[in-house]
């Protein structure tokens, strides 16, 4: 739900009252007027990048949880393609292991040595018919080099929004060079509209996040962008709260803002056409973009 500058918030237990940055005496609270955001449902370009600590999964979850609907878009899309499947920044699995339960071969990659490992435990943990379809490859999407070939690879989650816009146009080559005849890249990010992104460059957000640990945790998110380098800085401020203990947590996740125009002649420089294109209108000035992209043979 976004609220507009100058309406009334819901009102927020307050025992459970989000911590502003300047309790935490990281910079300053947001000017009057800029607004803060209580939403229970989307998180306009909050997608988590970075990797997470144990202790913040449940937040990583919140912002891009196993039960996205993005999951359904790509299975139906891995349906028409075949496998093997590359999952490029896969984190811990959330759509490397449904998946492998849906019969896919799946190549889960990511530079997070224990978001891996959680990948590998989740699929173990289902049975030995899916531990058996995934592979995991640790690695940076600026570094990778792959052995393999795939029928459908994803950069889904805005993962490309996480690869710096110097390194892009490599990785896509890579990727399209071990794509099989008729095979497919699809990926996703956030659009912002160029005047929204002047009139506001400082947002602020605040939700709940949904645990079942017993700890009541609530998260204050700034983000900050910057046009010249178009870039963006994240930073969650968490506060957590137990029976016995309470804690504040910050994590920082450093992105790069899309440009449509740019990236579409990556793509084609790679060898790769648009094939599909799918929006999904999030606010007045967000949007969620989904292509498809097919190699030109």
């Amino acid at each position: 739900m976004h609220t507009p500058s100058g309406t009334s918030l819901p009102v927020v237990p307050a025992a459970l009252a989000p911590v502003l940055p300047s309790r935490y005496g990281l910079g300053r609270e947001p000017a009057p007027g800029a607004g803060v955001r209580v939403t229970a449902d989307t998180l306009p370009g909050l997608e988590s990048v970075s990797p997470t600590d144990e202790g913040s999964v449940w937040l990583h979850d919140a912002l891009l949880g196993p039960h996205s609907a993005d999951i359904v878009r790509y299975l139906s899309l891995a349906r028409s393609t075949g496998g093997p499947v590359l999952d490029l920044g896969s984190g811990a699995g959330r759509l490397a292991v449904p998946f492998a339960r849906h019969g896919f071969a799946v190549e889960a990659v990511d530079r997070d040595a224990s978001a891996l490992e959680r990948l590998e435990g989740w699929a173990r943990r289902i049975g030995p018919q899916v531990a058996g379809l995934v592979v995991t490859h640790r690695a940076d999407l600026t570094e990778l080099r792959l052995k393999g070939s795939y029928r459908l690879a994803l950069l889904a989650g805005a993962m490309v929004a996480a690869v710096p816009p110097a390194g892009r146009p490599e990785l896509l080559r890579e990727v399209a060079a071990h794509l099989e005849t008729g095979g497919a890249l699809a990926l996703d990010y956030t659009a912002h509209q160029l005047p929204g992104l002047i009139a506001e460059p400082r947002r602020t957000w605040a939700f709940r996040v949904p645990r079942f640990d017993g700890i009541d945790e609530w998260v204050v998110a700034r983000q900050v962008f910057d046009l010249p380098s178009m870039s963006e800085r994240i930073t969650y401020y968490a506060a957590r709260t137990g029976k016995l203990s309470s804690e504040r947590v910050v994590l920082t996740t450093d992105k790069w803002i899309v440009d449509p125009e740019r990236l579409a002649a990556e793509l084609h420089s790679a060898g790769l056409h648009i094939e599909g294109r799918r929006r999904h209108r999030i606010d007045e000035r967000t949007e969620s973009v989904l292509l498809v992209c097919r190699t030109d043979d």
